[in-house]
């Protein structure tokens, strides 16, 4: 198996020549020093597979592969979680993507609150969503997954509250009565989609937690202390997994 995968937007056909996008490209050649004969692994996001494919031309500005084999990759958590995440400053945004991705998370809401002090211009906020996709993508080379995480657009809180959904609806409350771990079990793969609201640094005011309960959003406890919003968003995504998913 190759050491070295890369996400690629194509689609892929056995024994076929591809050019490789110029990110793929850029990290292949003019970073890893890859040359032509040597095998790296190809995943397109969107199927539960991987492709074996040898570098056949290497040129100054471009290169190309050809595909040699198909794995198909089973490592998707039962469980599916949308991620409602308030913003954050400097990289602890980035690094709770990074990670959240890497602990089988399946899609990313950035969500603007009353304390998430970050304010961006229309031009910043879509240079900023872009590289937090680009995080994403790089946590699913990293992790082994195929299939790529969503980060939706960012968007208001109540919005996000206001949208349809059967999923089980979770906040996070430091006063809450029950924890992640004695909720019921989820029995059904059509039953196991989650929706996990963690606030921003200064977590979320009272008007948005009862706007959050009026949502059907229900008041977990993770312990006894106050954690930041990156350490509280990965510690519940992993309190989920054991409860609902695949970790032991």
């Amino acid at each position: 198996m190759p050491k070295t995968r890369i996400y690629q937007n194509s689609q892929f056909t056995l024994h076929e020549t591809l050019k490789l996008s110029d990110d793929a490209f850029g990290h292949i050649v003019r970073v890893l020093r890859l040359v032509e004969g040597e095998n790296i692994a190809l995943f397109n996001g969107t199927e539960a597979a991987q492709y074996t494919a040898k570098l056949i031309e290497v040129k100054k500005k471009h290169a190309c592969v050809e595909i040699l084999s198909q794995t198909l990759i089973d490592n998707e958590s039962p469980v599916n979680i949308h991620l409602g995440q308030g913003i954050s400053r400097g990289d602890r945004m980035d690094f709770t993507l990074q990670k959240s991705v890497e602990l089988g998370v399946n899609k990313i809401t950035p969500l603007f609150t009353e304390r998430c002090g970050v304010k961006l211009s229309a031009e910043r906020l879509a240079k900023k969503h872009e590289q937090w996709q680009k995080i994403v993508i790089s946590a699913c080379e990293q992790s082994g997954r195929c299939i790529v995480p969503e980060v939706a657009q960012p968007m208001q809180l109540q919005a996000w509250l206001a949208q349809e959904t059967k999923a089980l609806k979770l906040n996070l409350h430091p006063k809450a009565q029950h924890s992640i771990m004695t909720l019921p079990l989820l029995t059904s793969e059509k039953e196991k989609r989650v929706r996990l609201l963690i606030g921003s640094e200064g977590g979320l005011n009272d008007d948005e937690i009862n706007q959050a309960n009026q949502a059907n959003f229900q008041d977990v406890l993770l312990g006894p202390r106050v954690l930041r919003t990156e350490t509280a968003a990965l510690t519940a995504i992993t309190a989920l997994q054991c409860r609902f998913g695949d970790l032991a």
